[in-house]
């Protein structure tokens, strides 16, 4: 794999390529960049499905899977994305690489062809989306918004994010709401998709055997209609400082309680170290070798379930946690107390090359998938570098201790989320 070639093809359109003979399948993927607010959330979270359901030559899913069948089996799904307080939202193909097919028809340029007109040429019926189509998917997306709660240890971290970063647009539910979903109607989708294809930055990507003089020109022979206006900004607002921690406890008709913790990284912010920050991730709580998974879990039997995540493009960092609510307070306190540990330089050289270990193999492994490749590298154009995950993997693999140390003395805890049962005690 020889990294990534970057282009912008046309106004506001970016296309990213991978040229690499590792896979005997092509990726090809279309993000509608937006940036992430309440107003719109519920639109954006619906708009990839609705297209997905037809365009003008394919008009429905039976014509779509029809021609997808024709081209060995092709997929293209609708898909979302959050990088930060952005949000991706569009389409992603996979299809056989036509280098090990031998047929006269050209996979990749068959398959672009049909990712662009299910994003520029909806089926329509009065100049206006399919009101078939938004009103099925519209029930979809309540139901997926509803079914939200089912999941606790999820729904009590997107809590904590509603809560800590309530004036913020981290707090806002990617999905939107279930009172503004319910309001939405073709008109008013449409509309809203008009707005973002003609105003949002559009990145592609691919990941395969064709050269990326090839995918350049499929792309813009099938994507050349689409409309550009002034491309709007999509960025996150880092914030260094929460103030005092604050803690928040609710109630359900849950067993088991979870917890949800929530931090900010602080001044290492100013100048993010993202392989560092990684191996802290691991050392402290992202992994299976960290501090909080072998003690808080495993040594103490403090949880059910316990690990944290990292987001570098927010800077924030979540906790989570399956517990006994009668264990709660000795689960907080442990969890702060590997914390200081981290602050404190106690970690072991054991502790550390494990850490190391999982970060690196993790990116080497993420190489070896286009899907992975695909997110990696949308996260890179957000962010601005082009560090490749071997390169990343190679950095990690020289992460010291002082720089894990220096990493968790910055961090602020924000929140403490705790949701329980209705017969636990406070």
């Amino acid at each position: 794999m020889s990294g990534i070639e970057r282009k912008t093809v046309l106004p506001g359109v970016n296309l990213s390529c991978v040229y690499t003979d590792k896979f005997k399948n092509g990726l090809f993927s279309a993000y509608l960049m937006r940036s992430l607010n309440a107003d719109d959330a519920s639109k954006n979270a619906m708009l990839a499905d609705v297209l997905r359901r037809g365009c003008t030559s394919l008009p429905d899913m039976e014509t779509i899977e029809a021609r997808l069948d024709e081209l060995y089996g092709a997929s293209v799904s609708a898909v979302m994305r959050q990088i930060g307080e952005t949000t991706a939202v569009g389409f992603s193909s996979f299809f056989a690489d036509d280098r090990y097919i031998g047929r006269s028809e050209k996979i990749l340029e068959s398959v672009l062809s049909v990712t662009g007109q299910l994003l520029l040429d909806p089926v329509t019926r009065g100049g206006m989306l399919n009101s078939e189509y938004v009103s099925s998917e519209k029930d979809n997306l309540c139901d997926r918004i509803r079914a939200a709660v089912n999941d606790k240890r999820r729904y009590a971290v997107t809590r904590l994010r509603e809560l800590m970063c309530a004036d913020e647009s981290y707090g806002v539910n990617p999905l939107g709401s279930l009172e503004k979903a319910d309001k939405i109607n073709h008109v008013g989708l449409t509309r809203h998709y008009r707005h973002v294809l003609e105003h949002s930055p559009l990145e592609l990507f691919y990941c395969g055997g064709a050269e990326p003089e090839r995918v350049e020109a499929a792309v813009l022979d099938a994507f050349a209609a689409v409309p550009r206006g002034d491309t709007e900004r999509c960025d996150t607002e880092v914030r260094i400082d929460c103030g005092q921690t604050r803690t928040v406890k609710e109630k359900m008709d849950v067993a088991q309680g979870n917890l949800a913790i929530g931090f900010r990284l602080g001044e290492i912010m100013y100048n993010p170290d993202y392989a560092a920050l990684s191996v802290f991730s691991a050392v402290f709580g992202g992994s299976p070798v960290s501090k909080l998974f072998l003690n808080v879990r495993e040594r103490m039997s403090l949880c059910y379930s316990v690990g944290s995540s990292v987001d570098r493009h927010k800077g924030v960092m979540i906790v989570s946690a399956g517990i006994s609510p009668s264990k709660y307070d000795a689960a907080t306190e442990e969890i702060f107390n590997q914390l200081d540990k981290c602050r404190r330089g106690e970690i072991t050289e054991e502790e550390l090359e494990a850490a190391r270990k999982y970060v690196a193999s993790s990116l080497r492994e993420g190489a070896d998938e286009a899907s992975v490749l695909d997110s990696y590298w949308l996260a890179r154009r957000m962010d601005g570098t082009d560090c490749t995950p071997e390169e990343l993997a190679a950095l990690a693999e020289c992460v010291s201790a002082e720089k894990v140390t220096e990493i968790a003395e910055s961090v602020k805890t924000d929140m403490i989320y705790f949701l329980s049962g209705e017969e636990s005690a406070e």
